[in-house]
């Protein structure tokens, strides 16, 4: 975990990639962490196997790929055959299952209104997750609210498309962000 916080400070961009394409740019990029939101359970292996290659930290959001369950048994074969640095989940249950397996784990958390707020960090409190991606990313008083209570590494995620919603997030408390905009992966 420590060496995770350690990249999460000295490289906050984060490449989130969810196709092949992106797969090729991010792995060419200077983003030292990728989170994969694509695949399946065929193509997941080769997918962390080309970003470790390349020098990169994988963390596969196991929600989106196909054909994986997020039980105890899905967390442990993405584990053991696709062998990410950690996963990434919305889903409590999977989070507890990475715990179990000594997986990096990244608590996703889409913040809609004041209950899923509350929500959020109740279940932060529960699975106790490596860190924690905020989306949407540009609510940058909720990321205050957030960095407030917690005590681990916060990541924002979603719309961020310009180097100012970077610097925004970055100046309200989180500690790294994920974008999808492959113009900021360099930046």
């Amino acid at each position: 975990m420590l060496k995770f916080k350690e990249e999460l400070i000295g490289n906050p961009i984060i490449a989130a990639v969810r196709n092949d394409e992106d797969l090729k740019l991010a792995a060419l990029s200077r983003a030292v962490i990728v989170f994969v939101l694509y695949g399946d359970i065929m193509s997941i292996t080769q997918i962390c196997s080309r970003l470790r290659d390349n020098n990169k930290l994988a963390f596969v959001h196991v929600d989106l790929i196909d054909g994986l369950k997020g039980d105890l048994a899905g967390i442990r074969y993405i584990k053991q055959f696709a062998k990410p640095d950690g996963i990434i989940s919305t889903k409590s249950s999977s989070i507890k299952y990475g715990n179990q397996l000594d997986l990096v784990t990244i608590q996703r958390v889409f913040i809609l209104d004041s209950l899923s707020l509350k929500t959020g960090i109740k279940n932060i409190h529960e699975n106790n997750p490596d860190a924690l991606e905020v989306l949407p990313g540009i609510a940058s008083r909720i990321i205050g609210d957030f960095e407030k209570k917690m005590k681990i590494p916060i990541i924002a995620g979603g719309l961020i498309k310009e180097k100012k919603d970077v610097m925004n997030c970055l100046s309200t408390g989180a500690i790294a962000i994920s974008t999808t905009t492959r113009k900021l992966w360099d930046l």
